[in-house]
């Protein structure tokens, strides 16, 4: 019985498992067109003899408001986390070239604790919780809601919620 429990509990082959994404950087959603109205129409260069497809829009560019690298909690971890607002005002904390462990109820969030500390300390104050970590590795991307101050936020922890201890943290500076 008390192996069974020791198993559910710790989940040791997470030791050996682990998974991977790559998200491409977040853009603002192009509008979708009204149903039924006219799709824009090619343009006619008098010149060229034949019509032209109209010019794609540019992307929007996106503002870094935060980053920094990932430092080792209760488990190694490297990566490179940045807060980014895009042209709409939406934000998002991204996680870039991500590499931890896995583990049993890992979340993403921003704490206000100093990265670095001890590793059980980043829910003793105020954080944002942006949900489950898609994967132990890779690129990933977790909106921040848009009501959310960030202000004094200058953490980014992954952290295991069934046993109350960070990952990995990064400074965001």
């Amino acid at each position: 019985m008390v192996v069974a429990v020791g198993l559910w509990a710790f989940e040791p082959w997470r030791l050996f498992t682990s998974s991977e994404v790559d998200e491409a950087l977040p853009t603002v959603a192009a509008a979708s067109p009204v149903a039924g109205s006219p799709s824009p129409s090619p343009s006619y260069d008098a010149g060229a003899g034949a019509p032209s497809e109209p010019e794609p829009e540019p992307e929007p560019e996106l503002v870094e408001l935060s980053a920094g690298p990932f430092e080792d909690a209760e488990h190694g971890t490297t990566g490179r986390a940045r807060v980014i607002e895009l042209a709409d005002g939406s934000r998002f904390l991204r996680l870039e070239d991500l590499a931890t462990s896995d583990g049993p109820d890992l979340h993403v969030w921003l704490s206000d604790a100093p990265s670095g500390g001890s590793w059980g300390s980043y829910d003793d104050g105020r954080y944002l919780r942006l949900g489950e970590l898609k994967a132990t590795n890779g690129n990933q991307n977790y909106e921040i809601p848009a009501d959310a101050d960030l202000r004094g936020l200058t953490t980014a922890v992954i952290w295991c919620d069934r046993f109350n201890v960070a990952f990995g943290t990064a400074p965001l500076s």
